[in-house]
Formats: C-alpha cells, structure tokens, sequence
C-alpha cells in the first residue's frame, strides 16, 4: 500500500500536521535529535579528512604544522542549532568546510523575515522559530539572523528603477527609534507608484530627518537617477506639506500635482466652528464629486458664497489650492479620479506599518528599522501581486 502524499500550501496547514504528529508520540522530536546528529557527524568527519590532507600536503613541502585540538561551532540550520567540534592546526582551522552550509540556512531566514512581516518582537521570534528547529533560539541569535538581510536591503535601496506608473504619490510616516537620550521620532519618506492596470506598487522608502524640502529632494533626486525621472507619469499626488511640494516642482516639474483632498478637508475644517464641521464637509464634497472641472468650480465658487463672511481664511485657503485639489480631473475614468485625489492609498499602507510594528514598541537602530519596514512593504506589494521588492535568497 502506498502512503498518501499530501501537500501542504500554507503555514496554518503546517502546523496541523506537525500537530498531528505530535500527537502519535514523542518520535518526531527522536527524528530531529537523530537528523542533527548525523548531520554534524558528517560535516565533522569533512573537517576531519580536509585536515589531514592539508597535513600531508604541509609535509612534503617540508614545511611544519601540527594539529592543536578543536573548538566549538553553533550551525543554526531548518533542523535546528548544531553544535560541532572544529578540527585545527597551529595555523589554520577547518571552519571553510561549513560555509558549504552557511551558518546560518535559507529557511531560517525566511522564518525571521515573515516573523517580522507579522509584527513579532525580536523575543517573539526566537520562540516563533521553536516548531521549525525544535528549539528555542536566543534574541541575539535572531538579531543576528535578520542581519544577514542587509545586503538585500542596500541592494533594494540601489536597484535601478523604471517609468512604468502612471501615478505617483508621495507622503511620511513618523517612528520611533531608540538612541542614547531615549526615543527618537523620526520620518520614514514614501512614494508609491499606480501602475497602468491599477495595482499599487511601494516604489521606494527613505529615513529621513525631517520632511524638509532638502530631505525630499534628496529622494526623489536619487530615485531619477536610478531611472524614475517622471516620464509617463501624469500626476504625482500629496499631502500639503510644503517641502514635498517644492521637491517636487524641483525633481518632477510639469507634472500636475495633486493636493490630497483628505488632509485639505482636515485643515479646514479646524479653522471652523464644531457645529458647521457637517455642511462644510457637505460642501467640499460638492467640489470633488462633480462630474467634470469645470462643475468643480462652480461648486467651489458656491461654497465661497456661502461662507466666505463666515470664515474668510478657509475660503482663502480654499481659492489658493483650487488648481492643485481639482487636478485629478486630468482622469476621465471616475475610479482614477477617486484613487488620485487623496493619498489614501498609501495612508493605507502606513496603517498596517504601525500595526505591525506597534508590538515592537521602539526600534532599536536605523538598520532595524530600515529591514522591518522592507519586510511590511514587500508583503504589501505581494497582496497587489506586483514583484517582489527583493527576494531572500541563499546569495542574501
């Protein structure tokens, strides 16, 4: 009779059957001490032979070495934490011959990754890695691991871009970080692309000093060089914030910018009494809901009349930005309006930012911080099904 083969697509399935496992006895934890052991035998006895042969290889040149004891070595591998005896001379070790197994193995990796993708604490991980080795691994050996993932982040932060969105949309999320006197809050700077068919790709991300003109023009401007000049692009969208918006006359001009109509709703209503907040709203939405640009105005030209005795900045306010807040109009399709007008796309994602770091509280350097927020965003781009942002691979 031929056993089932059964296949296993998700991780909650995995952990099913390990459960199921379990429960037939204490032979599944037998086979994993087994695995381990034989496998640091085997890579013992290649340390061993690789020795010897450079022993001899040492004599007949006539020159002089002896071997001088051993030293231990922890291997983390998918089977767990290997503890192996490193053969040595007076002058060399025999610790090549486990780079053949990196130190630390892929899947290893891929678990720290998705651990942080799901908002884990570095303490958290080291537990959440307990089924996949079938131990408990130390905060430092998971600080360690995740390490590894730096290359591909300087990696990512370098790739060479393309012009290949037709919208692009700009904005900061505020975190925190440990430092010596205490937290730290500091920007992260966004842009997210809109592709042709819709899909909302995280193009890049920048930790910055503050949203300064100088910070966002450093971005941007090293995003051009590496190929996101602006061309095709039809409108770049934002928050109000001026240094962004100068940036932007500066790295992309001639393309229409858009002000994002949920921050201006914001701003101006806080110039306004609570009781008019409701028929302000109402108003506005009159303004951005109209069927073309110029029934836009003719809203907006009412909404002065209304309220322009009342509240003389807001409809100053109003006036100044009128050509910035109607230029999603440049879209003839009402859904590319609606994505376009407001940066809601990328607040969004800025959301599940927090979320899945707020149980991490503070992080605890810019590197840390830098490699978490790759991991949410390639996750993100993942539920858009655009590309991957860089993959974690043997070579990373």
């Amino acid at each position: 009779m031929h056993p089932t083969q059964a296949h296993i697509d998700t991780l909650p399935e995995a952990y099913e059957v390990i459960k199921s496992m379990s429960l037939n006895g204490d032979w599944g934890a037998d086979l994993s001490r087994a695995a381990r052991d034989a496998v640091a035998e085997i890579i013992e006895k290649r340390m061993d032979v690789a020795i010897d042969c450079y022993l001899e290889r040492t004599a007949a040149r006539g020159e002089e070495d002896r071997r001088n004891g051993h030293y231990d070595r922890h291997l983390l591998t998918s089977l767990g934490d290997l503890e192996l005896n490193v053969p040595r001379t007076r002058k060399i070790t025999a610790s090549a011959i486990i780079g053949a197994y990196r130190r630390r193995a892929p899947e290893v990796d891929r678990a720290v990754l998705s651990c942080f993708v799901m908002g884990c604490s570095t303490r958290k991980v080291s537990k959440a890695l307990v089924p996949m080795l079938g131990e408990s691994v130390s905060a430092t050996t998971v600080s360690n691991v995740a390490k590894s993932l730096d290359a591909a982040v300087k990696a990512f932060h370098k790739r060479p871009l393309q012009n290949r969105y037709r919208v692009l949309v700009f904005d900061g999320v505020v975190l925190s970080r440990k430092t010596g006197a205490g937290a730290l809050k500091r920007p992260v700077l966004v842009v997210l692309g809109l592709l042709e068919d819709g899909r909302k790709e995280v193009i890049d991300f920048r930790l910055a000093k503050a949203e300064s003109e100088r910070e966002w023009e450093t971005f941007l401007s090293d995003m051009a060089k590496r190929g996101l000049t602006g061309e095709g692009v039809e409108l770049v969208g934002s928050d109000g914030g001026s240094g962004l918006i100068a940036a932007l006359g500066t790295v992309y001009p001639g393309v229409p910018h858009q002000r994002c109509w949920a921050h201006k709703m914001r701003n101006l209503t806080d110039g306004v009494r609570e009781a008019d907040h409701e028929e302000i709203k109402r108003g506005l939405r009159k303004i951005y809901r109209a069927k073309n640009e110029p029934k836009a105005r003719q809203a907006a030209r009412r909404f002065a009349t209304r309220w322009e005795a009342k509240y003389p900045k807001v409809v100053r306010s109003l006036r100044n930005d009128l050509d910035e807040l109607l230029a999603f109009f440049v879209f003839k399709d009402p859904t590319w309006r609606k994505w376009t007008r407001t940066t809601n796309a990328i607040e969004r994602r800025f959301r599940e930012v927090r979320r899945r770091t707020r149980p991490m509280g503070v992080f605890t350097d810019r590197t840390s911080m830098d490699r978490i927020l790759l991991a949410v965003f390639t996750h993100e781009n993942k539920q858009q099904r655009v590309s991957p942002l860089f993959p974690v691979t043997h070579k990373t």
